[in-house]
């Protein structure tokens, strides 16, 4: 099954390359391979719920040769959350019409970058799919091809490769120091590191990943790329691509490297309760939908720094859970810009509760995990804060409902019956996840329980 996903977009995306991907026929060949993926990780992840994490090196290669997989809770999720996020943006941009026909090759070529980079045990293995995903998504960030799209997406390519810069010299840095790139033995051997020298490899890893997932300071490129953006493309970066950074964070560190990130969490709660409260006041300040849809990203990242920095497992499964509830949120709301009726009116008021924690979406679980990880830090400051975040988003969540979907108006163009089907399956999604959260849950609580302790990568 883990060959499956890997391959089953990686082969689809050569083959559809040569096709006009306006045809619908190429765009729904394209979803069956994404389903072919979906359906491949949640069958990886019901064994993994059972049976536990396990390893393989594809192709018979030995390891350290061929790509080695390593499928655990917290990679299948991340995995199979991308997945999910992008049939559902291919889907809606098929039913809308394609309007490039390299999209749904580059939808599929992301799919494979992010489910190798989500189950690889290898960090060079990562960083190969790593820059597999960014190339399929700075193509994917012109897609319509005006000029503030070009202008933004050249902005985006020019940071990001940065980032990808710092990470693979914090890559060399561990092979330096640790002697090996599997993850498990250099979380095993980073202990012995010198502190001064793993204080800095950490240091850049969180610049690499913090400039991925679009956190306060590293934030400029985000508004401008998300804005001018169509739907799908939004709705990809922001709940799939964005995914990286918090994985990354996650991932190395709270697996990789515990110990620096307890010694720097003072400056995380900082970083993270200065995103908050950035992207929150500048979406209150902002009247286009995708604006106020980009500040609230970074605003809600902030969240997924918090719980990290908080630690321990309450800390780590709410950092785990949060970054799930915000990758589906985000698809939701920006699937419904550019809809309009009363039902795309519902499907937006899902994805804004959510947003805000309000019962029963999915989003309440997220806040409750929040509070819980506040109140085990034992600090007032941040339960007010997660409380004055969840308001601030509540106010400009309703300033977007009243300004462009209280009155209902059906306008020509947005009568689209197909597009606003798979925005009512994603609220459907969030819906399901609120009423009947314990899969979710569970699937958190053993992400973040790989987590934590030196050897678990």
């Amino acid at each position: 099954m883990l060959a499956l996903a890997l391959g089953a977009p990686w082969f689809a995306a050569v083959a559809l390359v040569f096709l006009d991907g306006r045809r619908r026929v190429v765009g729904l060949l394209a979803a069956a391979a994404l389903a072919v993926n979906l359906g491949a990780l949640i069958a990886v992840a019901v064994d993994v719920a059972g049976n536990g994490p396990y390893e393989l090196v594809t192709g018979g290669w030995p390891s350290g040769v061929g790509i080695s997989l390593r499928a655990d809770a917290l990679g299948v999720l991340f995995a199979a959350l991308s997945s999910a996020v992008v049939l559902s943006a291919l889907l809606y941009e098929v039913l809308s019409g394609v309007r490039g026909r390299l999209f749904p090759p580059l939808a599929l070529f992301l799919v494979t970058g992010l489910t190798g980079l989500f189950l690889t045990g290898d960090l060079f293995n990562f960083f190969v799919f790593f820059e597999l995903s960014m190339i399929a998504a700075y193509v994917l960030s012109v897609y319509g091809g005006e000029r503030r799209q070009i202008g933004a997406a050249f902005i985006f390519a020019v940071v990001n490769l940065l980032g990808s810069f710092l990470f693979l010299i914090a890559v060399g840095a561990i092979y330096h120091v640790t002697g090996s790139l599997e993850m498990g033995a250099v979380a095993r051997r980073f202990g012995d590191v010198d502190p001064a020298s793993a204080i800095l490899i950490a240091v850049t890893f969180f610049v690499a990943f913090g400039v991925k997932l679009g956190l306060f300071p590293f934030h400029f490129w985000l508004p401008p790329l998300y804005t001018g953006a169509r739907p799908a493309v939004a709705a990809i970066l922001a709940g799939a691509l964005a995914n990286i950074g918090s994985y990354g964070l996650i991932r190395f560190g709270a697996g990789l490297l515990p110990s620096e990130l307890e010694f720097g969490a003072p400056v995380l709660l900082a970083l993270g309760a200065a995103s908050v409260i950035y992207g929150s006041i500048q979406a209150l300040s902002r009247r286009a939908v995708a604006e106020v849809l980009a500040y609230s990203s970074i605003g809600q990242a902030g969240y997924i720094l918090i719980a990290l920095a908080v630690g321990g497992p309450v800390g780590y499964a709410a950092a785990v859970l949060y970054a799930v509830v915000n990758s589906v949120n985000k698809t939701l709301l920006f699937l419904a810009i550019g809809l309009r009726g009363w039902l795309v009116g519902a499907v937006f008021v899902v994805g804004a509760f959510s947003v805000t924690g309000i019962p029963p979406s999915a989003g309440f679980f997220g806040k409750v995990a929040l509070f819980q990880a506040a109140v085990e830090q034992q600090s007032v400051a941040l339960v007010a804060l997660v409380f004055l975040g969840g308001a601030l988003s509540f106010v400009y969540m309703f300033q977007i409902y009243q300004q462009d979907y209280w009155s209902g108006r059906e306008t020509a163009g947005t009568l689209r019956a197909a597009p606003r089907a798979v925005a009512l399956l994603v609220a459907a999604a969030v819906l399901g996840l609120g009423l009947w959260p314990e899969p979710l849950l569970a699937l958190t609580t053993a992400a973040a329980e790989v987590l934590g302790s030196r050897g678990a990568p």
